[in-house]
Formats: C-alpha cells, structure tokens, sequence
C-alpha cells in the first residue's frame, strides 16, 4: 500500500480516527508525527487524532453562554463526521432573547447538565443531535463513528432516541436503530444510508466464503446477492491494490453477486445518481442462495 499524507487520510476517515486506522489506511509514522507538531493534527486522546476546526469551538461557545454541539462537538470528542462544519455549532438555551451569532450556528435547546460537559455536549447528546437534524446518511456516520470507538453504547442510544420528541425525534430514532460499530468510515455510512433509503437490506463488513476463497465486502443485501462497495483512490490507487481488486470482483461475480462500486465523489456530490442506481438495484431480480455468504461478527 501506498504512503498516504496524514490530513489526506484522516479527511477522507471524517476528521478523527485512531493511530491504528490511519496505518492501516496508509499514513506513515512520520507524517502523522510531522502533522502533529504542525498543529494540522491534533491529538485528542491517547492514540485518537483528529482535525483542527479553524476556532475552538468552545471557545465560540463560551462567548454565547452555550455548548459546543451537533458536529463541532463530535470532532471535539474524536467522532468521524461525513461533513466537516464551516461554522462553529453551538446550542443555547431556549430562554435566551438574543444571541450574538456571528461566526456560529445556533441551535436552540435546553440542555440537562448530565448531557454537558467542559462547554461542550456530552457523546450520547452530541450523537443524537447529529441524527436529528443531519440527513440520514450524515447522522448514521457519526452514529457509527460513535459505537465503532465505543464513546456510546448501542443500547443506551436506542433508549435515549426512544425518549425523545419533537422535531427530529423520529430521525433520530431511526440512525438510533441502523447504527453500527462495524461501519468502516463516514463514506461507508453515507452509503449505507442511500442504500437504505433505495430500500436495500444492506449491512457492513459481511464476510463472503467459498471454498479457497474469502472476501471481506463493505456493504451487502445478502438476499439480493448484492455488494456494495465503497471505493477511495487513496486506499486503492496503486498496481498491486488494482490487481487484488479484480480478482475479488471476477470472484464474486462467479458466486453470483452483484457488485456496485462507488467513488467517494459519487457518494458526497451526487447522491442523486447513486440513488438512482440503488432504486435499479433493488428493483432487479436476485438469486435466492445464501450458501457463499458468512456474516461478519460484530467486534
């Protein structure tokens, strides 16, 4: 695999990943310590890293009186997010008149004090906040981002979506509900919630098996014998990585599976074509066998 530059992977892994991420995907050693003490990385736990927002968000958010939230708070916390926010997120309470909000984004809320922290909203808040008001896709990636690092856990976030109401409540209920630790990357999460929103029944990191051969696929519709891949240049634009990746294809074709690759722009740029392709996908016939497929275990 290619050397890849540290803010390049970590962009392309939402803004916030774990040193063991970034190797795997690429990133030397030496460019995460060279990002780092440039201050284009910053170090946000032992081992988590994630990318500088122009201003510390808590910083607008003390000027309000409010909390950092939505997606300024889950780059705070080292959440992965689809998209990074051009504004400070910040949430202040209901009985405040006037708010000077420039440079900021309001979001009007009260906010118990076990859902706050160090001006900034706790993990399970900031999770749901995200899944209320970002489009599905968006909120799930930060949802699995979330649950992937164990900041929340997958029970608690049900329950707590379930309390929930008013607008957005059932949003969040629903990336509540389709949440998983599994999910690779924030592109991988918008993905799926395309996928799930063309009506697939698709799920991450399925494990496929046949005989000598073994596939680890990003998303598949195991009844439709559909796979879904979602393909970065970073991650794969080099001869051997081209080489390994058509002998899986011409595998998996074999074994009857359908297979779908999409490139992150598609994914981020032109959701509308990737849904359509999806709504063709789920209408076509399938094969009804399961014989090849072993589904992944969740760590």
């Amino acid at each position: 695999m290619p050397r890849t530059d540290a803010v390049e992977t970590l962009a392309l892994l939402g803004g916030a990943a774990d040193h063991a991420q970034l190797v795997r995907h690429g990133c030397s050693r030496s460019s995460l310590r060279g990002a780092v003490a440039a201050g284009l990385v910053l170090v946000v736990a032992r081992g988590r890293y994630c990318l500088p927002t122009a201003v510390d968000p808590r910083r607008s958010a003390v000027r309000v009186q409010g909390l950092a939230s939505h997606t300024s708070a889950a780059l705070h916390w080292g959440i992965a997010v689809a998209r990074a926010p051009q504004r400070s997120q910040v949430t202040v309470s209901r009985t405040r008149s006037r708010v000077a909000s420039r440079g900021i984004q309001v979001h009007w809320s009260d906010v118990p004090p076990e859902d706050a922290g160090d001006h900034v909203t706790e993990p399970r808040r900031t999770v749901l906040d995200c899944a209320r008001t970002l489009p599905f896709g968006e909120g799930l990636a930060v949802a699995d981002s979330a649950l992937r690092d164990r900041l929340v856990d997958a029970a608690d976030l049900r329950h707590h979506a379930g309390l929930l109401r008013g607008p957005g409540a059932a949003s969040a209920r629903r990336v509540a509900s389709a949440a998983d630790g599994l999910a690779a990357n924030p592109f991988e999460s918008v993905l799926r919630g395309l996928a799930l929103d063309a009506g697939l029944d698709v799920r991450p990191q399925v494990a496929i098996a046949h005989e000598d051969f073994f596939a680890r696929v990003d998303l598949a519709d195991v009844g439709r014998r559909l796979v879904l891949e979602a393909d970065s240049f970073t991650f794969h634009g080099h001869r051997e990585a081209l080489a390994r990746d058509c002998r899986r294809y011409d595998e998996l074709v074999l074994l009857g599976w359908r297979v779908l690759r999409f490139a992150w722009d598609h994914v981020m740029h032109d959701p509308d074509w990737v849904t359509d392709v999806l709504l063709r996908a789920a209408g076509a016939p399938w094969l009804a066998s399961h014989q090849h497929v072993r589904p992944a275990l969740t760590a």
